[in-house]
């Protein structure tokens, strides 16, 4: 009796024991599970400051929308700086068409990998190269750099905001500008008034003569890819990611073009593994995008 006895206790045992191992492993397994799901959902909640907009969405930023390509890394702004605030850029998670100036929907819905949230004004002047002085200026703007705000008509006549804030108007008498006085402030209708004028009277040309040339190896947000002509084109770096094995760098780039329309995320044509990245290592002597092809020395920034 006593040997029946001691073989039942060794069976409950052994059931008890494997039941043990195959909760632990459930649970770790759940954990596992449990720990990856919070690792996907993790967002940068920091929130900037967009003018235009009336409510900001952090979970709609383009640093929380669009992903890194394995293996790569986001470059840590320095926080308030124009890098950081372009890549907080707000997304539309709604609609993905770029629309024109008049409301028409643009004839290639090819080229964006996301349309920014912002507006493009209801007459053709907010096309490529405004689109990068907009972003510029608009940072400038909300963070109270105003006094940094200014452009130069194609003419090459700065237009200072300051001097446009302080009640005055640039107008045009053949080739010259003369300050008359006007109603102009430092509100931020008034501001909107300004950079439309700016993109009345400048672009490519003006802007490309403004900014400095920087080699591709040394390609950081906020830098621009610009050819200066008429037509000309810009795209303006709104995010940078490094691969931590390799050291490459692969950057985003966002354009507006012609007529004027939506402010877009461009995708990369040419390799659709990385898309919407563009890789440093990948661009040889040309940078093609959608609707424009650039030489890699025609990448600039603008000066401090």
């Amino acid at each position: 009796m006593n040997k029946i006895t001691n073989i039942v206790l060794f069976l409950i045992f052994n059931i008890f024991l494997i039941s043990c191992q195959e909760n632990y492993a459930k649970t770790s397994d759940e954990q596992i599970e449990t720990e990856q799901s919070i690792e996907e959902i993790v967002v940068d909640s920091t929130t900037y400051h967009y003018s235009w907009l009336t409510n900001y969405n952090y979970q709609e930023a383009l640093i929380n929308v669009v992903k890194t390509p394995t293996g790569y890394e986001r470059t840590k702004s320095i926080k308030n700086s124009f890098a950081a605030w372009l890549q907080h850029l707000p997304i539309k998670t709604n609609d993905n068409t770029v629309y024109l100036y008049n409301g028409n929907k643009k004839r290639n819905q090819n080229a964006q990998f996301k349309v920014v949230n912002i507006d493009v004004g209801d007459k053709d002047l907010q096309q490529c190269a405004d689109a990068v002085m907009r972003l510029r200026a608009e940072y400038l703007f909300a963070s109270n750099q105003q006094a940094k705000i200014k452009f130069n008509y194609t003419n090459g006549v700065s237009i200072p905001f300051s001097k446009w804030s302080s009640g005055y108007f640039p107008k045009l008498q053949g080739n010259k500008v003369v300050w008359v006085a006007a109603q102009n402030n430092t509100s931020y209708a008034s501001f909107k008034k300004y950079i439309n004028n700016i993109f009345t009277y400048a672009g490519t040309s003006s802007l490309s003569k403004e900014l400095q040339s920087i080699e591709l190896k040394d390609i950081q947000i906020g830098d621009v890819f610009i050819y200066g002509g008429f037509p000309g084109h810009a795209v303006i770096v709104v995010d940078v990611a490094i691969n931590k094995i390799t050291g490459d760098k692969c950057f985003m780039i966002a354009q507006s073009y012609m007529p004027a329309q939506n402010i877009h995320v461009l995708k990369n044509p040419t390799n659709v593994d990385l898309n919407p990245w563009y890789s440093f290592s990948a661009c040889k002597n040309q940078i093609t995008t959608p609707e424009w092809t650039f030489e890699t020395d025609q990448l600039k920034r603008f000066v401090e």
